[in-house]
């Protein structure tokens, strides 16, 4: 029984993957993501190798060229570019991936208990999320992003470091965000409770916990997967937004966001250093959009059937 099991799962494997392999623009953008991942958790050998440091200032080097030292030349403080590129890259993605799973938790959790259980629950749950819908994203996560940590009873050490920067931002945006998933999970539930297999689990004696986990959530995982998957680039962009506006990641620590805000005014005299993560931040964006295009496709074979 169990060697069936595993048969169908590696058949079922095949068939995505044979699917997204059709999806050729999805591909590239896996592997470019994929390129931009190493090469941000490869900063620290990067920066080892070319001997310079993210955060050493040297004024003499300000506005430097390119060169075998520096690749894509210095900052305005001497700093070379290309190291705080992988080490803002590694800030950005943990940033965009981790808010986006968190937010896939919280709305895959409200989504199945909503769409299970139905009645009270659903109305209270689904009020709620209408609610938050509601909400104007950005400027909620602006003003919550101003609040200055200390009144919250937080030590002024802990709430001046970078890390209380990074999980400000994956805590505000998995609060607000995952309104999106509970929703796609709630309606997938909702047809998936009706199931022949489902009302077998029901009739054998499972009970709920067992039945959303086991039979429920696999069937639903597929809109959860595309969801979050394309909430990732939405979520680097409210980080480059929220550290244009100073209000995210605080330097030293560097991400492509405040980088970007480094170097506003500087486009008339240095662009590249607003081109350099800009550019990273719209590929990256792409390129996710597109893998969960790819996704979507591959995890419902009607539509490459379509194709």
């Amino acid at each position: 029984m169990r060697a069936e099991r595993l048969k169908a799962e590696r058949l079922k494997a095949g068939r995505f993957l044979r699917r997204f392999a059709r999806h050729r623009l999805a591909v590239a953008s896996a592997l470019l993501l994929l390129v931009l991942a190493v090469a941000a958790a490869a900063a620290p050998w990067v920066e080892h190798w070319l001997g310079v440091e993210a955060t050493g200032i040297s004024l003499l080097d300000r506005f430097g060229p390119p060169s075998a030292l520096h690749p894509l030349g210095t900052d305005e403080l001497g700093r070379d570019v290309l190291v705080r590129l992988l080490y803002g890259g590694r800030v950005s993605l943990f940033v965009g991936v981790a808010a986006a799973l968190a937010s896939a938790v919280i709305g895959t959790g409200i989504g199945l208990l909503a769409g299970y259980f139905g009645g009270r629950l659903d109305d209270l749950l689904m009020r709620v999320t209408d609610g938050l819908i509601a909400l104007p994203l950005l400027p909620l996560l602006i003003v919550l992003g101003a609040i200055d940590l200390t009144r919250l009873g937080i030590p002024p050490e802990v709430a001046g470091s970078e890390d209380a920067s990074l999980l400000r931002i994956v805590v505000l945006v998995a609060l607000f965000g995952w309104t999106t998933v509970a929703r796609l999970v709630r309606g997938a539930t909702l047809s998936a409770r009706r199931r022949d297999y489902v009302r077998a689990a029901v009739a054998m004696g499972a009970g709920s916990r067992r039945i959303m986990l086991t039979h429920i959530l696999p069937n639903v995982a597929a809109p959860a997967v595309v969801a979050t998957t394309l909430t990732v680039g939405n979520v680097i962009l409210l980080e480059s937004v929220l550290s244009f506006l100073g209000l995210g990641i605080q330097p030293p620590l560097p991400s492509w966001g405040n980088m970007l805000t480094n170097a506003q005014e500087l486009v008339g005299t240095a662009p590249l250093l607003a081109v350099w993560p800009g550019l990273l931040i719209f590929l990256t964006v792409i390129a996710v959009n597109l893998l969960g295009d790819g996704l979507q496709d591959a995890l419902d074979p009607r539509v490459v059937g379509k194709r």
